[in-house]
């Protein structure tokens, strides 16, 4: 492939990037990068935690975000308690005694309790676990928020809030428009439970 070609082809991904980044500019996204802000720095203030749940990309978008949060993300501030469902141990059991749709599920009912937020990542909004999470998520009385993607699949309108990255068919716009989004809620919430 010419030298050209490549570059003709990285400029249009790079608008790719652009154009997704740039949902986040619609008012229902700020919105919900101010709502879930909020949510989360009401959770940690009221002494309660974050659960995290993806796959394959978005299990590790929701590791970086309970990492964010357990440690330090621009300045040291006070840890804050989140939890990333990817213990490979309980996966794998889970997954081989009661099937792969259960793993975030059996998470949620071992650690979570009313005053909880659960955070569900799914580019396509139809992962059958992710839903599974969100259904045990609901039955215990946790905060539940969605990042979603493809026009929200079968997830969309389920959580209490939800970010949708439309009229991408791949994945990895979708991740990292929803990374951005997880850095500018988070900058947001500290702003907000640590202003000094």
């Amino acid at each position: 492939m010419k030298e050209k070609e490549i570059e003709t082809k990285l400029l249009s991904a790079l608008a790719d990037c652009t154009a997704a980044i740039n949902q986040l500019y619609q008012p229902t996204a700020l919105l919900f990068m101010q709502q879930v802000a909020q949510s989360l720095a009401l959770c940690f203030k009221n002494k309660h935690k974050v659960l995290i749940a993806g796959n394959g990309g978005s299990l590790c978008d929701a590791n970086h975000f309970a990492e964010e949060l357990t440690g330090v993300f621009r300045t040291v501030r006070h840890a804050l308690p989140a939890i990333s469902l990817s213990e490979a141990g309980h996966l794998s059991c889970v997954g081989n005694d009661l099937g792969f749709e259960n793993v975030f599920a059996r998470g949620i009912e071992a650690y979570g309790q009313k005053g909880d937020i659960f955070i569900g990542l799914s580019t396509s909004g139809n992962s059958p676990n992710i839903i599974r999470a969100f259904q045990t998520a609901k039955q215990l009385e946790l905060f539940t928020i969605a990042f979603l993607g493809k026009q929200g699949g079968a997830l969309k309108g389920i959580a209490n809030l939800e970010l949708i990255i439309n009229d991408f068919s791949t994945s990895d716009r979708i991740q990292e428009a929803h990374m951005t989004a997880m850095h500018l809620i988070i900058e947001q919430m500290e702003y907000i439970l640590f202003p000094a």
